[in-house]
C-alpha cells in the first residue's frame, strides 16, 4: 500500500556557483506567498545588498537593482583570470551576481531577471521575467521569452517569441489586445514572433543574445556587417 503525505514541505533557495552555492534559502514554515514570490531569506553569517548598477549606490529595501553577496561563501577568484576576478568581486569583497531583484525588511529576496536581458526602451527599464510571466497567463501561450530588439528611435523595442500550446493558433494583435490594460503601455511587445523552439545552451538555458540575434534578423532589423 502507498501513503501519501497530507503535507509536503518546500523550501526555496538561491545562489550562484561562484557563491558555493546557497546565498538565501526559504524556511519550511513560511506561508505560500513567500515561498510563491521569493528566492527565501538571506543565510546566517552573509550579508546582501541591492545596488544600482550604474552607480553603485544601495537601494532601499523593496526597491530593484544588483543583488550583491559577500561573505565566507565568496570563491576566491576564477582560475587564472584576474581580469574576471576584478569584474566580479569588488576589493572589499563583495560579489556581484550579475542578478537584478530586491530584499525586504526581513530578508527576502525578489528576483527579477538578469543586468544583461535588461530592456531600456526610450529611458525605460523594463525586465523580460515580468512580461514573461504575465504570457505566460494567456491560455494559448505554452510558453514565452522577451527580449530586446534594435529601434531607431528608442534604442531599444520589446519583442516576445511565443510557443502556442499544442493545436492552437493566435495572432500578434491577440497577443497585444490581451497585454493592454493589464500591463503598462511601454512593456507590451511591439513585435510579437511565433516560435517553435529556442537556442538552447548545453545544459537547456535559453540563449537570449542568439534569440535576439533571430528575431532582429526574422524582423528586419539586424544590420549587416
Amino acid at each position: 500500500m502507498t501513503r501519501h503525505s497530507s503535507s509536503v514541505s518546500l523550501q526555496i533557495g538561491y545562489g550562484t556557483t561562484e557563491n558555493s552555492p546557497v546565498t538565501f534559502c526559504g524556511f519550511p514554515a513560511d506561508n505560500l506567498e513567500r515561498k510563491s514570490e521569493t528566492a527565501g531569506c538571506i543565510l546566517d553569517h552573509l550579508e546582501a545588498k541591492v545596488v544600482n548598477p550604474t552607480t553603485g549606490q544601495v537601494m532601499p529595501l523593496g526597491e530593484t537593482g544588483e543583488i550583491m553577496i559577500r561573505g565566507y561563501c565568496v570563491m576566491l577568484e576564477y582560475w587564472e583570470d584576474q581580469a574576471k576576478t576584478d569584474e566580479c568581486i569588488s576589493k572589499d569583497g563583495w560579489y556581484k551576481t550579475g542578478d537584478i531583484g530586491s530584499v525586504d525588511a526581513f530578508g527576502y529576496c525578489k528576483i527579477e531577471g538578469r543586468i544583461k536581458d535588461l530592456i531600456i526602451r526610450g529611458g525605460e527599464n523594463i525586465y523580460p521575467a515580468e512580461i514573461e510571466q504575465f504570457l505566460h497567463t494567456h491560455p494559448k501561450v505554452k510558453e514565452a521569452q522577451v527580449v530586446g530588439v534594435e529601434d531607431s528611435r528608442l534604442g531599444e523595442e520589446v519583442c516576445a517569441c511565443i510557443k502556442l500550446a499544442d493545436g492552437e493558433a493566435c495572432t500578434a494583435e491577440e497577443i497585444k489586445a490581451y497585454c493592454k490594460g493589464q500591463i503598462a503601455h511601454f512593456k507590451i511587445p511591439c513585435y510579437v514572433l511565433f516560435v517553435t523552439s529556442y537556442p538552447l545552451t548545453i545544459t537547456g538555458k535559453i540563449q537570449k543574445h542568439l534569440l535576439r540575434g533571430e528575431a532582429e534578423q526574422q524582423l528586419g532589423l539586424k544590420k549587416d556587417n
